[in-house]
């Protein structure tokens, strides 16, 4: 009887290897990306998960000869002599010599569209988006989406190294944590539910169990905006801690994880951020202000009238962005004290001022990557609060039952994913960040 062992073996080595195979026969997998003949001889250059790797066909290197099935996009096998030289630098470089290439499946035809340069050129962004599992194999679109993992994995690491627990949330939920309008429906059985427009409600009832946790998934907004920052299904990194002294805790746990995050992408994802030519910014600390003093300044300092003060809109939050680069040196700013009408009910208010609440954004670069706060813990007062929001507490049953039977102070955040992505590699559109879009035109790929 065949045992499995959970052992795969490995016939082939990686690129970074090479080094250690100098002079020696070796096989790699991968894709054929580009194929250039010359007198004599050919490049092949070979698409594997995480590199491009040049090898080079010629009669006198083996036996074999060059099989003419072979088209770019094939996935294929590839055996021959590692050989190293130096380039103009001096830097040592590595490429094959084939000695054999075995064919392990061929493409029924060719690409609608060239994927083996640098980047894709004078290519519409709804036709990337189209052909999506096509475009992504060329090497700066696949980039982007290794530095949106190394943001999540930096997210990740950074708060369990900080007692964190991971959770998972349903995403079919009985009501709105954030309530209005931009919540999708669903029948269930016949009964109406809907798409979590954020884990909330979830994550704050788990507080009480283990105090600090955090979830990285799939959130739903049913906003009719078609705009180059609004997607209707994203990622959100959430995170909710209790026994904090203030919303401060909360900040400060997030700059914490931003530093982590953008150290791990300037070492482990160095090659990445090179592609992309990434600027990847410097974190000592953040700066903070109020949003009415936000206001005031907008009016005094840039002239600028707002149309809502309840709310910032995207000039606004660019004007923000660029105080901050050139009068704080900051990529970052904190708006603390949001309007009480503005946020969400279980939003704690200010004490001191019930108009506003102890709750913030984080603008990066002039665009909102961070909506947070602190959260009503006393039952009692979580109720009165829903009433005077025309809410009826008996549908938040379970809601209340962390509120009911004690909860502790706490608060928390959500990050978009796809945007901090876009505006870190300087794209024009949340789309480009963002591997499958779900927006108000969009359900394919």
């Amino acid at each position: 009887m065949d045992k499995v062992k959970g052992i795969v073996n490995k016939d082939t080595v990686e690129f970074s290897e090479f080094s250690a195979y100098d002079g020696q026969v070796v096989s790699i997998k991968g894709y054929v990306h580009r194929i250039r003949e010359m007198t004599g001889f050919s490049f092949v250059i070979i698409r594997t998960a995480k590199d491009t790797i040049q090898c080079v066909y010629a009669p006198e290197f083996s036996d074999y000869r060059w099989d003419e099935k072979i088209v770019e996009e094939a996935c294929v096998k590839v055996t021959g002599k590692v050989v190293s030289s130096q380039d103009a630098k001096g830097n040592q470089r590595y490429e094959l010599q084939i000695h054999n290439v075995e064919i392990l499946s061929l493409p029924a035809e060719g690409l609608p569209i060239v994927i083996n340069k640098k980047q894709l050129d004078n290519i519409q962004l709804s036709t990337v988006l189209d052909l999506r599992p096509i475009s992504m194999r060329n090497p700066k679109e696949r980039a982007i989406f290794k530095i949106q993992e190394g943001i999540a994995r930096g997210f990740r690491e950074y708060l369990m190294k900080q007692n964190f627990t991971e959770i998972r949330s349903p995403k079919i939920v009985f009501a709105g944590a954030e309530g209005g309008t931009n919540i999708f429906k669903l029948d269930y059985f016949g009964k109406e539910v809907f798409l979590a427009q954020s884990p909330q409600l979830y994550k704050q009832a788990l507080v009480g169990v283990y105090e600090r946790v955090f979830e990285i998934a799939p959130v739903f907004r049913a906003e009719h905006h078609d705009t180059s920052r609004h997607l209707n299904e994203y990622t959100s990194m959430d995170l909710e801690m209790g026994f904090i002294n203030g919303f401060e805790d909360i900040m400060n746990t997030e700059v914490g994880a931003l530093k982590y995050i953008m150290n791990l992408l300037k070492t482990e994802y160095k090659e990445y951020v090179d592609i992309l030519h990434a600027d990847i910014p410097e974190i000592t600390e953040v700066p903070t202000i109020k949003f009415m003093d936000a206001k005031e300044l907008l009016m005094k300092k840039f002239k600028y009238q707002p149309q809502d003060m309840k709310d910032f809109d995207p000039t606004e939050e660019e004007l923000l962005g660029k105080y901050a680069k050139k009068e704080l040196n900051s990529d970052f700013l904190f708006v603390t004290h949001y309007p009480s009408k503005k946020r969400p009910f279980y939003t704690m208010d200010d004490p001191n001022d019930p108009e506003y609440t102890l709750s913030f954004d984080l603008l990066f670069r002039g665009l909102e990557i961070t909506s947070g706060g602190q959260r009503i813990h006393d039952y009692n007062e979580q109720v009165a609060k829903m009433q005077k929001l025309g809410m009826d507490p008996e549908q938040f049953e379970t809601y209340l039952l962390l509120h009911k039977y004690g909860a502790p102070p706490h608060g928390g955040l959500g990050i978009g994913l796809e945007r901090l992505t876009m505006h870190l590699l300087g794209a024009k559109n949340v789309r480009e960040t963002t591997m499958f879009p779900r927006d108000i035109n969009r359900v394919t790929p």
